[in-house]
């Protein structure tokens, strides 16, 4: 009994002990999951985190669209991508507004870049260029025409 009582301690401090948040970046030391390109650009990096606590971080939104491909969506708890006007500070990507934009380069080259709402992706679409879009139409975007 007293092995038993042991045995669910040790487990509640396992448990306590897990961090609900991800791995921050090592911005010039950490390489992106899907290119290997190190992650140097704090205003368009991504990141999600499973449930089991593994954190994945990319260089660009384009890679982890990319790496997300062969990902089950039930497994992640969340993601996250750099605020284009707060860099290296995450948000909810899905929550983010997303702008492709000529005027604006990503690492990767696909122009995506991430705002933390639709009136400073509005802001950053200067004279109309670029189209605006919020996650599950990234998702479905991206999965429809690949355009990365």
């Amino acid at each position: 009994m007293k092995s038993c009582k042991i045995l669910i301690l040790m487990g509640l401090l396992v448990i306590s002990a897990c961090k609900g948040e991800p791995k921050p970046i090592a911005y010039g030391g950490e390489g992106c999951q899907f290119c290997s390109m190190t992650i140097v650009d704090k205003q368009h990096a991504a990141q999600f985190m499973t449930k089991k606590g593994r954190s994945y971080s990319f260089d660009a939104v384009e890679c982890m669209l990319n790496y997300l491909k062969d990902v089950e969506p039930e497994s992640v708890a969340l993601y996250r991508v750099n605020d284009y006007n707060n860099p290296g500070v995450f948000i909810d990507a899905t929550t983010a507004t997303y702008l492709i934009s000529k005027n604006i380069p990503s690492p990767m080259g696909a122009f995506l870049t991430a705002f933390a709402n639709e009136e400073e992706a509005s802001s950053a679409q200067s004279g109309n260029t670029g189209m605006i879009y919020s996650w599950p139409e990234l998702r479905v975007k991206f999965e429809k025409d690949n355009p990365f």
